[in-house]
């Protein structure tokens, strides 16, 4: 069982502010901790189902996440070969299969292993999150080391490294408490080479967590000047998460999927589904997994007719009488 004292971020020595941002993120990071202690205390899927669907929808995320932690870690640790996350991921989790995958590389984090070495009944392509599950990990209990530090574990080939920079990505969020300019500058400190993968997790956590202001998610965008195609790609995965739930999308993504991708958090989703369709009949290999999170790229900058990276400067407009937003048109640099 995990201490829900492990979500405060004093205790973690995340930035700390004033404003709602605090109050939002560390509620996720409860909600995970809360998914993770139920999996581990319950038995079987139905039971574990029924307990998760006692959390606020907009935070069942995240207790999902922790969950596919549980589960994973269960797994490893009992060598059931992958039995418990796979009735998780067809059961009760069957909406939630991305944050499930990513919550089992928390698990292989947890127990010092590389995700997936022993861990069975993953989906072909959205197993390559469980790295990102394992950055986050990474970041968030060893922040001295691999936030200030800025080290990456030895022994992970190119792809590896980009999949679990995403992950710490989405960890900076939270490090730094949803602070545009802070993380600005944190990711600036970072290798050039590991700045896109990084900022392709900040649009993911931005959309998915929340915790910014419009202003402050414009100045967000501002930040990632140069790595708009990236922040728009992880933003994308994030819509895609909200919307595979198939419960209420929160205002938040909606503000955020408008800031950072140019467009509703439906189309924005659809690209992830574009882009994979685009692939054929994918193996699930690593370049496939680049390969589709390049093609929602290219989906976001077709969009907004620009050349990725471009900066947008002003909020959506909208449509007349129905509501939904239109993208502006950008001017090519």
């Amino acid at each position: 069982m995990q201490d829900m004292g492990l979500a405060d971020f004093g205790v973690r020595r995340f930035r700390l502010r004033s404003g709602p941002a605090r109050e939002q993120l560390e509620t996720s990071a409860r909600s995970f901790l809360e998914g993770f202690n139920r999996a581990v205390s319950v038995r079987g899927p139905e039971a574990l189902g029924t307990a998760l669907d006692e959390i606020p929808e907009d935070f069942r995320g995240f207790a999902y996440e922790g969950a596919g932690m549980g589960c994973a870690l269960l797994d490893l640790l009992t060598f059931s070969r992958g039995r418990r996350l796979r009735a998780l991921l067809d059961g009760p989790g069957v909406d939630y299969p991305h944050l499930i995958h990513v919550g089992a590389g928390w698990g292989s984090a947890k127990l010092r292993m590389r995700p997936w070495r022993g861990l069975r009944g993953a989906d072909p392509m959205l197993r390559w999150l469980a790295w990102d599950g394992f950055g986050f990990y990474q970041g968030f209990f060893h922040s001295d080391r691999v936030v200030a530090g800025r080290r990456l574990e030895s022994g992970l080939g190119p792809h590896q490294r980009a999949f679990r920079d995403q992950g710490l990505g989405r960890c900076l969020w939270f490090h730094e408490c949803a602070d545009p300019e802070a993380l600005g500058l944190r990711v600036a400190e970072f290798p050039e080479w590991r700045r896109a993968d990084l900022w392709s997790g900040v649009g993911l956590a931005a959309v998915y967590a929340g915790g910014a202001t419009l202003d402050e998610l414009h100045t967000l965008a501002r930040e990632a000047d140069g790595y708009r195609d990236h922040l728009a790609q992880g933003a994308a995965f994030a819509c895609a998460a909200r919307l595979r739930a198939r419960t209420p999308v929160p205002a938040h993504s909606r503000d955020a999927a408008a800031v950072l991708t140019g467009a509703t958090v439906e189309t924005a989703a659809a690209w992830t589904d574009t882009s994979m369709a685009d692939l054929g009949a994918p193996a699930g290999t690593e370049r496939e997994y680049m390969a589709w999170r390049a093609g929602i790229r290219r989906l976001w900058a077709a969009y907004n007719e620009t050349d990725p990276p471009s900066l947008p400067t002003q909020p959506l407009q909208k449509n007349p009488g129905d509501g939904t937003a239109a993208p502006r048109t950008r001017s090519r640099r």
